[in-house]
């Protein structure tokens, strides 16, 4: 059968929201349209996607595979579009993803000494949606810090670089020229331990049976926030840190933890020359 697109965004609205007035007010239709268009999707699959009741509505198992591959295949329909409309410009384009605190500009101004004739974009990205945006097309290749899910992808090495801690200007470490990871071992971390394997594997926090929360955070200006108002630590690359200087927050060398690997990523199914040329740039890149 042939997806409708409008309905798959209908399915993940509700699936997401699992309330079918929310999802109505987030696409901004009328709920009784909304309802008719669930319906209409549940029968072209021959299979409830949701179990409704007064109280609730919740996936079926049937919903949750569909959840699992709508995704997927909305991003992918919208790479498309987007590189289409980029494939309509004047003049060949290529938009670039990088993470905080990396200097793009030598692998540009290579890119652009081969290539005159391209134009160059760029979109700085996040932990959160550094491959996000490679599969939906916001960007054609992205500089990306792993770990990330590297399904799908091509990933090629370009450079290591130092992890620092993150504390406030007057935490206990603050005055050190560098700490063993077991000086960290009764901090708060404010980020996933298995980005931090050192960490977690003696963090005395989670020996307890619940760990103190850790908030959403959605850049790096919003974690050194935090950092700074003494609600826990950070693990950052060095770069970053030496990027987002301020006087309240200090960074320190720490001595047995990894480095952090940062790599170019773009889509595994993409034959682009001009991906290929950007490529041969990055190896400009150095921390």
């Amino acid at each position: 059968m042939d997806f409708d697109l409008r309905k798959l965004r209908y399915f993940v609205a509700v699936a997401e929201e699992l309330h079918f007035g929310r999802a109505a007010a987030r696409l901004h239709i009328a709920q009784p349209a909304l309802s008719r268009q669930i319906r209409a999707l549940e029968d072209e699959l021959k299979t409830p996607l949701f179990v409704r009741d007064r109280r609730s509505t919740v996936l079926t198992g049937a919903g949750e595979q569909l959840l699992a591959d709508a995704r997927d295949l909305l991003a992918a329909a919208e790479a498309v579009h987007r590189r289409v409309a980029a494939a309509a410009e004047a003049k060949p384009v290529l938009t670039v993803g990088f993470m905080p605190g990396i200097v793009v500009t030598p692998a540009i101004q290579e890119l652009v000494r081969r290539r005159p004739d391209v134009s160059v974009r760029l979109l700085r990205t996040s932990w959160h949606d550094q491959v996000e945006v490679v599969h939906d097309g916001r960007v054609d290749v992205s500089i990306v810090r792993l770990p990330v899910d590297q399904r799908g992808l091509t990933v090629r090495p370009l450079f290591t670089e130092p992890r620092v801690v993150m504390v406030p200007a007057g935490h206990r470490l603050a005055g050190k020229e560098s700490v063993s990871v077991t000086e960290l071992a009764g901090e708060h971390l404010l980020q996933d331990p298995d980005a931090v394997p050192e960490w977690r594997d003696i963090a005395l926090e989670l020996r307890k049976p619940e760990r103190p929360e850790v908030p959403r955070i959605n850049s790096v200006e919003e974690k050194l926030e935090l950092v700074a108002a003494g609600a826990g630590i950070s693990v950052i690359p060095l770069s970053t840190a030496t990027f987002y200087t301020r006087p309240d927050v200090i960074g320190i060398p720490v001595e047995d933890i990894g480095p952090n690997q940062v790599c170019l990523a773009w889509l595994a199914t993409r034959r682009s020359p001009l991906i290929d040329a950007f490529a041969a740039a990055a190896a400009k890149l150095v921390p």
